[in-house]
């Protein structure tokens, strides 16, 4: 077992603040009522399913796939704005949640709730010293900010396997891991588009589906893997056509540079999601408890 830690990190907090420091109003023009700024679970027989209600498909099958009901503890790794926390407390009886993110606009949200059974850190996950351990983990679009480009193959997996590492050291016997990241499909690294690497994700570099069951070797059991591709791409057309729809306040609030480049993101990243640039992988991952 390899468990060399990778020398460089991932985005870094600035890098993550440049993107979602732009506000929670401008946000939540265009993410919905779930505030929820990743890939939603859609039902393919239902063409007139509403966003809201496939986020929170999303949200109950990271809630289901974590085996999270009735926990004492859960730890949410990329909390975003906190709609996957308060479901757990609010529907599935978890005692307190512990949420990670970099965004200062994140956790303001999260904070202005109050609610004392939720707890929001400006944390990065490599930073975390928890004080209990957690009866399951979840995790949701912040696993493709793990690696930045120019980092190689074995940088990448050193990277992974240290987050892994830490989820193993965190959890307790027999429970388990959801996570929801983006990753390389039909495509190489040299594919990575400069617009996207340069002016919207700073910093990142997506991983590859060797990669992560490399960085997870002997440490968790994959259970199920699910390929989402197509949903990640009808969930950008959605934020799209949101963006769209409530386009003169969002220049109001950002200018008309900002939602432009907002604009040409959305459809560049649905594209990449239609022809198979890019996978949209949903992990059920098991903690090994005794790894050989």
């Amino acid at each position: 077992m390899n468990d060399t830690i990778a020398p460089e990190k991932g985005s870094s907090p600035e890098a993550i603040e440049n993107h979602y420091g732009t506000g929670n109003e401008y946000f939540a023009l265009w993410l919905g009522n779930a505030m929820a700024y990743s890939c939603a679970l859609w039902d393919e027989n239902d063409p007139d399913q509403s966003l809201d209600d496939a986020q929170m498909a999303k949200i109950l099958h990271h809630c289901d796939e974590s085996h999270a009901r009735d926990g004492k503890h859960v730890l949410d790794i990329g909390c975003g704005w906190g709609g996957v926390m308060q479901h757990l407390v609010d529907h599935y009886n978890v005692g307190s949640v512990t949420g990670l993110t970099l965004s200062d606009s994140q956790k303001e949200w999260v904070d202005n709730k109050n609610d004392k059974r939720v707890e929001s850190r400006l944390e990065s996950w490599k930073d975390h010293k928890p004080k209990n351990t957690y009866d399951a983990i979840i995790s949701i679009g912040a696993f493709e900010h793990f690696a930045k480009l120019g980092m190689s193959g074995e940088e990448k997996i050193a990277a992974y396997r240290e987050f892994f590492l830490k989820c193993h050291s965190w959890l307790q016997p027999r429970s388990y891991l959801s996570l929801q990241t983006v990753a390389y499909g039909n495509s190489l690294t040299e594919d990575f588009d400069k617009f996207i690497s340069s002016e919207i994700f700073q910093e990142t570099d997506t991983p590859k589906l060797h990669e992560i069951a490399a960085g997870c070797e002997r440490l968790f059991e994959v259970v199920r893997l699910r390929n989402d591709r197509d949903d990640y791409r009808r969930t950008l057309r959605a934020w799209y056509t949101n963006l769209r729809a409530n386009r003169e306040r969002a220049v109001e609030l950002q200018g008309e540079k900002e939602v432009k480049r907002f604009e040409r993101y959305l459809r560049l990243m649905a594209y990449m999601f239609e022809v198979g640039g890019l996978d949209l992988h949903r992990i059920t991952l098991r903690r090994i408890d005794d790894p050989k």
